[in-house]
């Protein structure tokens, strides 16, 4: 049972990475041609958001190096 329980986290990390990085680069794309610098910080916390849910991705996937389920 804990190792479906595993599976079925996994299986929604995914599906929240994913959704994750898509509103993050709608959100980056629609203010790619703003200027100012608190506009320049926002563009970089998505960015930092976009990567974050990649590596969350890759994490749950298993592509990264660690113990995790198997």
């Amino acid at each position: 049972m804990n190792a479906t329980l595993a599976h079925v986290e996994r299986i929604l990390a995914v599906f929240v990475g994913i959704t994750v990085l898509l509103v993050a680069l709608i959100a980056l794309r629609n203010d790619w041609k703003s200027t100012g610098l608190e506009n320049q910080v926002f563009k970089l916390m998505l960015s930092l958001l976009g990567l974050g849910a990649i590596l969350g991705m890759l994490a749950a996937l298993g592509v990264l190096a660690g113990k995790g389920v198997e």
